[in-house]
């Protein structure tokens, strides 16, 4: 195959895995009512923690985060074997974000992305994944207002992208921008 036709099925797969909902799954397998109806709305691991089940968030928030985590790791480990440039590992990370704010298989009504976000960059750099993340719960603790964490977080990413890579801009540094942009899915809990 075309390395341009491996791309477009690879970021397929990534958007589609993205929009695989953990929040509707957890909800289903731990008997709770479906995460839209109740709360913010929003099938997201917060929304979920709503509910009172911790263990039911705690699987939403990391199937969110490893599906984020899982394409991108997959882009990086099998990219260049099919044609795929470094560059292209910054399309999947946004595909698989997608995904998850606009699921196809709920309507393009998704979560707000902050698991999936985090686990995406934890697998484009450990360290921009983990300060990021840190700077989420330090807001989210202080100011008990989880959407302000998410944007403030957002905010924040590509500043430690461009202190953890200097000026060695990539489509890497850009898909984190981009996911910083439109962070919290234009949405509100």
């Amino acid at each position: 195959m075309s390395p341009t036709l491996n791309a477009l099925l690879a970021l397929v797969a990534a958007y589609l895995l993205g929009s695989v909902s953990f929040a509707i799954l957890s909800s289903w397998i731990f008997g709770l009512a479906d995460p839209r109806s109740y709360g913010s709305k929003n099938p997201g691991a917060t929304n979920v923690l709503r509910s009172g089940n911790k263990t039911a968030a705690v699987f939403t928030l990391l199937g969110d985060a490893a599906k984020g985590g899982l394409a991108v790791f997959l882009a990086q480990k099998y990219g260049a074997q099919y044609g795929l440039g470094q560059a292209f590992i910054g399309l999947v990370a946004l595909a698989v974000f997608f995904g998850h704010l606009y699921p196809v298989f709920l309507k393009f009504k998704g979560g707000k992305g902050v698991a999936t976000a985090a686990g995406v960059l934890l697998a484009l750099d450990p360290l921009l994944g983990l300060a990021t993340l840190a700077t989420w719960l330090f807001v989210a603790f202080a100011l008990r207002y989880s959407s302000l964490a998410a944007l403030i977080a957002a905010a924040s990413a590509p500043l430690f992208a461009f202190f953890f890579w200097g000026s060695d801009v990539k489509l890497l540094a850009v898909g984190v921008i981009a996911m910083a942009l439109i962070a919290d899915g234009g949405k509100r809990a």
